[in-house]
């Protein structure tokens, strides 16, 4: 692309290094012009047709701006993105160089006037977020019905991966499936062979020690051998060394992790190093494809429509997955399964026939096991769905 056109792109990303202060300034040079020329318009068309000409000013300036200043450049810029980056890059440099400290005097301003009238914005770290502008664009365009509900999960996941954590989309211990490796061999295969899944880690004396993970492929390159004796089969030769990852690690983090070491499963465990729970590849890509099934896996989604609206749900089941299927919008800060929510609104574990109200939702406790809310029954405002 020669030089010059090296040097732009140097440029851009430069820019794109700071988007924040990039969009900080764009968004300040747009409406100083806009405000500037519809200020000039008017005063011309008062000069013009006296008072009247406020009216002129406004319907043309209107028309102006929507199509000279709004539409035709996005729609120029979505059409040739690259292009025009390149072209008006060494022109932008020097304007966000000259309104950087103005937007960061706006942000202190609008931060200091917030928590004047009481708003916490101590975790609020750039009020000109990218991330939240795009969230918004989306669902503006749901709303409207350019965007489909699937097409919004699909991008809104893609968005959250920054702010989920492995240990809110895991399995958790208690559902994972692992082996003794202190059985037989014998016994092993057959728990393997039983198994939906290709990866099972083995564990010794105990549950906590896990020694390593199974490849049910690997397993099949050693049994392929006819004259072998299972067993004598030694499967710590061919175990996988197991792979420990943090709960507090983010999705993007882990997936990033995943293919930089061509791995697709790791084991969670919290800040004592004890195991929570295991995340694979899969259940990062569900976070944005939604639910992945093969001919191999079990219906579990756990969320039951009945007729009278009402909605039967597994205590299990995510927060997060029953927003997205049922387009809900129940808050997930506190608690990851919608058992922990009410647990946690409740301060108790309740009992089976017991109703609480929280959100503007329903919740009737269904069924307990011990000291886990296994099945509720949520009834939803009518007004919940967006």
């Amino acid at each position: 692309i020669g030089k010059d056109g090296e040097r732009r792109a140097m440029i851009v990303r430069a820019l794109i290094e700071r988007r924040e202060r990039l969009i900080g300034a764009i968004l300040l040079g747009n409406n100083l012009v806009n405000i500037l020329a519809s200020a000039l318009a008017t005063s011309l068309f008062i000069s013009l047709f006296g008072e009247s000409g406020v009216i002129y000013a406004t319907l043309i300036m209107t028309a102006t701006v929507v199509i000279f200043a709004e539409v035709m450049p996005k729609t120029y810029a979505l059409s040739n993105p690259d292009h025009l980056s390149m072209r008006v890059a060494p022109i932008l440099r020097p304007i966000v160089r000259v309104f950087g400290p103005i937007v960061i005097s706006i942000e202190w301003v609008v931060k200091r006037t917030l928590k004047a009238i009481g708003s916490d914005t101590d975790n609020i770290t750039n009020i000109l977020s990218a991330s939240d502008e795009l969230r918004g664009t989306i669902d503006l365009h749901h709303e409207e019905g350019s965007v489909v509900k699937d097409d919004r999960d699909m991008l809104g996941g893609i968005l959250d991966l920054q702010d989920l954590t492995v240990d809110e989309v895991m399995v958790h211990r208690k559902n994972m499936m692992m082996i003794d490796a202190g059985q037989g061999n014998d016994k092993i295969i057959q728990e393997i062979l039983e198994s939906q899944y290709t990866r099972i880690p083995l564990w010794q004396d105990d549950p906590e020690n896990i020694i390593g993970i199974l490849h049910s492929k690997d397993l099949l390159r050693a049994m392929h051998d006819p004259d072998i004796d299972l067993s004598a089969l030694d499967l710590n030769k061919i175990l996988i060394s197991p792979w420990f990852v943090p709960e507090t690690t983010t999705l993007r983090e882990q997936l990033n992790a995943f293919l930089q070491k061509r791995q697709h499963f790791a084991l969670v465990v919290d800040e004592y190093g004890a195991l929570m729970g295991l995340v694979t590849l899969e259940d990062i890509l569900e976070e944005i494809v939604g639910e992945i099934s093969d001919e191999h896996d079990e219906s579990v989604l756990g969320i039951r429509p009945q007729p009278n609206g009402a909605v039967n749900v597994d205590g299990d089941v995510t927060i997060r997955d029953l927003n997205r299927f049922m387009d809900w919008d129940l808050p997930d800060e506190e608690a990851n399964t919608i058992a922990g929510l009410v647990i946690h609104e409740a301060q108790a574990i309740p009992t089976p026939g017991q109703i609480f109200s929280y959100y503007g939702f329903r919740f009737e406790v269904l069924r307990r096991q011990r000291n886990q809310v296994t099945a509720l029954r949520i009834t939803a405002p009518v007004h919940v769905k967006r």
